[in-house]
């Protein structure tokens, strides 16, 4: 019996991991439950589930990741707010089923020095899929990691056709339900940036070694390419459950989470290469990746104010990865990273992002 600790318990991560466990009460037991705001759905939450110990925003997630006994602290928290969990988390040596990509992505090596090997378990679809894939093979034997795109609501257009976008379309995504960060993330690709940072932070591949290719059915979830020509891909129906259960259960899978593929029906699957005039937010990510120090903190922080700028109608669509290019190409890495460098570097980018949003404005 697996005691969990659920970080975001009533974000769409969250939810979905509580219905795993609801649907599995032989193999895990919730003793734990934070969110951000939701009081009343947190309330109902810890009662369904007998729980007494609960958290209400990042700090006092923090608080609850040191106090609670848990055998597996699942951070579902989006931004970069989910860093002081996560390295709680990884410094009480519980197992880190991680959701929350940018405290990876803005940690670093903040993040891997703490961790020890296996401790972080990936969450995501695409490297939940590389992590199962990556079993069939040694380090050494991996070529190149591919991860798939689904290309998001605007997959096809060019750039002169995404000028117009409106908040509304930008929400509705063709394959996951989503937050309306991480929705909005998908459809500017600046999503599959962060993912192609955290996976060179998650399997120390290099940059020049991790491609991106879109797929709009969204079955195959990312792939890993060996040196003898082959290549193994994990492939399911879009279900953030089993990713999920997986991050849960890991190494071992959980029966029943989620329908197979139906291989009695016709079915096509296709696969296209990005296009980075329209979608510059992947090439970027990885100029940031390969820039470390506070560069992904500062490409992540401008990025969620350039967001929320989007939905409340101070900038367009293609308004918002030229921001965070713009804040990026004025960022002076501060000499030393540490937890106060870096909270100081999201801070000056989030202001500077504001300024760039102002006089787009």
């Amino acid at each position: 019996m697996r005691r969990i600790l659920i970080l975001g318990s009533t974000g769409s991560i969250g939810t979905q991991a509580l219905d795993v466990v609801r649907a599995n009460p032989d193999r895990f037991r919730i003793v734990g439950l934070a969110a951000g705001r939701s009081s009343d759905a947190l309330r109902a939450q810890a009662e369904e589930f007998g729980v007494t110990r609960t958290a209400l925003g990042a700090e006092e997630a923090t608080r609850l990741v040191r106090e609670v006994e848990a055998d597996v602290v699942l951070n579902g928290i989006t931004g970069s707010v989910g860093l002081g969990p996560t390295l709680a988390a990884l410094e009480e040596g519980r197992i880190l089923a991680l959701a929350n990509k940018e405290s990876l992505i803005v940690g670093g090596p903040l993040v891997k020095e703490r961790a020890a090997p296996g401790q972080i378990v990936p969450v995501d679809s695409e490297h939940s899929a590389i992590a199962q894939a990556l079993r069939s093979g040694r380090a050494d034997e991996v070529r190149r990691l591919v991860l798939t795109a689904s290309g998001g609501p605007f997959r096809g257009r060019d750039r002169a056709e995404l000028a117009d976008v409106t908040p509304a379309q930008a929400l509705a995504h063709p394959t996951w339900d989503m937050g309306r960060v991480v929705t909005t993330n998908s459809a500017t690709l600046v999503n599959k940036g962060l993912e192609v940072i955290e996976a060179h932070l998650l399997f120390d591949v290099p940059f020049e070694r991790i491609d991106v290719v879109v797929h709009p059915q969204s079955i195959v979830h990312s792939m890993v390419e060996f040196v003898d020509g082959s290549t193994i891909a994990q492939a399911s129906p879009p279900d953030m459950r089993l990713p999920i259960a997986l991050g849960l259960g890991w190494p071992e899978r959980v029966a029943g989470v989620g329908a197979p593929i139906d291989w009695t029906s016709p079915a096509t699957w296709t696969f296209e290469p990005l296009d980075d005039d329209a979608f510059p937010a992947v090439a970027l990510a990885k100029r940031v990746g390969e820039a470390g120090a506070t560069y992904p903190a500062v490409f992540n922080a401008a990025n969620e104010q350039a967001v929320d700028a989007f939905h409340e109608g101070r900038l367009p669509f293609l308004g918002i990865v030229a921001t965070v290019t713009r804040v990026v190409e004025a960022h002076e890495p501060p000499a030393e990273l540490t937890l106060a460098s870096l909270a100081a570097a999201e801070h000056w980018a989030r202001q500077e992002a504001d300024r760039a949003i102002d006089t787009a404005g």
